[in-house]
């Protein structure tokens, strides 16, 4: 299977819903590496590493989002060949800090 890491940008009622708790869960399920953060400007990033397929998936269910979540929009974005880098020999999948 080919690999490739993601960037995401998730729209909408994103923040204190749980979201950033629920991808962890639904990533490491999956068995992604990478991590989710908030932003200062409302959205969740999330930058994840795995099969295409695998991410396939997990973007299908980021649209869906938790329980109290309003997702309005996933928007795909750049990765850099250092992050690429980094998240193909991560570990686990993570919360880090707000951007």
């Amino acid at each position: 299977m080919s690999k490739e890491t993601r960037r995401y940008f998730i729209e909408g009622r994103v923040q204190g819903v749980g979201f950033r708790y629920w991808t962890v869960g639904r990533a490491r399920h999956r068995g992604l590496v990478g991590w989710v953060r908030n932003r200062r400007d409302g959205r969740v990033e999330v930058l994840a590493y795995g099969d295409r397929s695998v991410l396939d998936g997990f973007e299908r269910e980021l649209a869906e989002g938790p329980p109290a979540a309003l997702v309005q929009g996933v928007v795909p974005a750049p990765v850099t060949p250092e992050e690429t880098e980094l998240t193909s020999t991560a570990t686990v999948f993570e919360q880090v800090p707000t951007e």
